[in-house]
């Protein structure tokens, strides 16, 4: 059976389909095992045996406008994806919302003690049923959010993932390369929902709270530390208000070349992950993540896109997605807390996030 990428750029009308055949994936541990090849990369929030970092190759490609692809022309052309068990039904929750209580507990006191800056909490919330096709969902979701980066990502190793991600980690060809801090949530509401910002323009009725500034305000200084080792000429933009679906966050662009010994590889791995999704200190609070948070992320909150097709990349953490199970969704979401964060404020915006994927298979 195939293993195959379908992905949609933001506001791009043309989907692309990248397949191999009969084979494995390339597995690896670091974005340097791959990054020299071509096809879409697909890798996990951390490393491990059952989530390794993967790489499917380009054996075809091809691209189709939107509005031609149905539902039954994939299909035909690609198959039945890959289906795995829930992996939320194996953590042995059985109540989402005193699990997510206990887990605030626990990050909310490693940041009032001091230990930690910024710490991101996910949740993992499994939706019964899958009686919509995979394919569907994909052209639901690039019809909904015409904003956000798409694909849908089937293999053997990794199961079928679903996401519509408003992050970009890093993109560019040549010498123009392109990443962004992505922190701070907002829901849209009433008139609000009228907002959309390509051009970046001020909006006067949307304000953002000091706990939201100072999230994306971690995360742009961080991005910004981590690209001075590694490059040259870096130009900032914002922070600005960008729209993922009902939701605004607060942005910053990043527009930079490399340093003529650095490459793409040593920025993803410096990157990657980022305060937005992980924490401050990064590698503490990734470790603290892995050892406290009761579900596993596995792919969410990793990154994912092309890989040097047509002579460019793009690679988007992994957002607003979702596992599509035998059994139904395992949907995924997170939020950065700081010292002051409230815990049901926190658990709203998940619940916001969460009403992306939520949105598309009902």
């Amino acid at each position: 059976m195939n293993s195959f990428a379908l992905f949609r750029l933001p506001y791009e009308q043309v989907v692309t389909r990248v397949v191999q055949h009969d084979r494995q994936p390339v597995a690896g541990q670091v974005f340097s095992d791959v990054y020299r090849q071509k096809g879409f990369v697909f890798a996990p929030f951390a490393v491990s045996d059952d989530c390794p970092l993967l790489l499917i190759c380009a054996d075809e490609i091809c691209k189709c406008p939107l509005d031609e692809l149905t539902e039954e022309l994939l299909r035909s052309e690609l198959g039945s994806p890959f289906l795995c068990e829930s992996s939320w039904r194996k953590t042995g929750v059985t109540d989402e919302r005193n699990a997510y209580h206990e887990a605030f507990g626990l990050f909310h006191g490693a940041l009032s003690d001091g230990t930690f800056n910024k710490l991101v909490l996910s949740r993992c919330s499994h939706v019964s049923g899958s009686t919509v096709s995979p394919f569907q969902l994909f052209l639901r979701a690039c019809r909904d959010y015409p904003r956000m980066f798409v694909a849908m990502v089937s293999t053997p190793l990794s199961g079928t993932w679903l996401m519509a991600s408003p992050e970009l980690l890093i993109e560019g060809k040549d010498d123009v390369w392109h990443t962004m801090a992505l922190a701070g949530t907002m829901r849209l509401e009433n008139e609000q929902l009228a907002f959309d910002n390509p051009s970046r323009e001020g909006v006067q009725n949307i304000r953002w709270s000091q706990k939201n500034i100072q999230e994306q305000r971690y995360v742009a200084s961080y991005i910004m530390h981590q690209l001075s080792a590694h490059t040259r000429e870096i130009e900032e933009q914002g922070p600005f208000t960008k729209r993922a679906a009902d939701l605004v966050h607060l942005c910053s662009d990043f527009r930079f070349s490399f340093k003529g010994d650095s490459d793409v590889d040593e920025v993803v791995q410096s990157l990657h992950p980022t305060p937005a999704v992980c924490g401050l200190p990064k590698r503490t609070a990734r470790d603290f993540i892995l050892l406290h948070e009761p579900w596993r992320r596995r792919y969410y909150s990793g990154y994912c896109g092309p890989l040097a097709l047509d002579s460019s990349t793009h690679l988007f953490v992994s957002l607003r997605c979702m596992e599509i199970c035998q059994e139904g969704y395992d949907l995924y979401a997170g939020g950065g807390l700081l010292r002051d964060s409230i815990e049901q404020q926190e658990w709203d915006e998940t619940e916001a996030k969460l009403q992306t994927m939520r949105r598309i298979i009902r």
